[in-house]
């Protein structure tokens, strides 16, 4: 008999030459220590747009996406955000991983609806503009960061596999968590509408 299929996606998103974008990919790693249920399909995407967006109509219930994003928070702050489903303005791209974009692209590649996306964020200190500016490895704040999202994660997914549609439990402090704000996801920033 073969092994039950993963019924949640937890995806590392980011660029490890880029400073703390690298906390996705950082917390995956820190996963290989503290496993997930096996029901949980774990990898890191890096920066990897296309593959995620394929990944997304695998069938999975909830996709919960781990990655570094600008919120306005102390660097290192968590933060726990609910995807809006894409609603047509953003523009699929194949390259890149704009999470936007990447929902954009999963929605016009398959006719299933996508799964629930939550977003594992991590406010970031130091983050790279160009690709000529390379920065490997997190700042101290977002490196302690990365147990904290292992803990989170050991919360939320029991929560998830027992009911994809559950409120997700709080973070507690120094985290946070919110309600759905598709701001948090980089690149969706609305005119001012910014969590603060």
């Amino acid at each position: 008999m073969s092994p039950a299929r993963p019924r949640l996606l937890v995806a590392g998103v980011g660029n490890i030459f880029l400073g703390d974008d690298a906390f996705g990919p950082e917390v995956i790693r820190a996963l290989d220590r503290r496993p997930l249920p096996p029901e949980v399909r774990v990898r890191d995407f890096g920066i990897r747009g296309m593959d995620l967006a394929y990944a997304l109509l695998d069938g999975y219930a909830t996709a919960v996406l781990v990655d570094a994003a600008a919120r306005g928070h102390r660097r290192g702050t968590l933060s726990l955000i609910e995807a809006e489903p894409p609603d047509g303005t953003a523009v699929p791209e194949a390259h890149g991983m704009d999470p936007e974009k990447v929902l954009a692209l999963a929605a016009h590649l398959g006719d299933e609806p996508l799964p629930r996306v939550l977003v594992l964020a991590c406010e970031p200190g130091v983050l790279p503009r160009g690709d000529e500016d390379i920065l490997p490895g997190l700042g101290a704040a977002v490196r302690e960061a990365v147990d904290r999202a292992v803990d989170a994660l050991h919360t939320l997914i029991p929560v998830l596999l027992a009911d994809p549609a559950a409120a997700a439990p709080p973070l507690g402090r120094p985290m946070e968590s919110g309600p759905p704000h598709a701001a948090a996801l980089p690149g969706l920033v609305a005119d001012g509408a910014e969590d603060r």
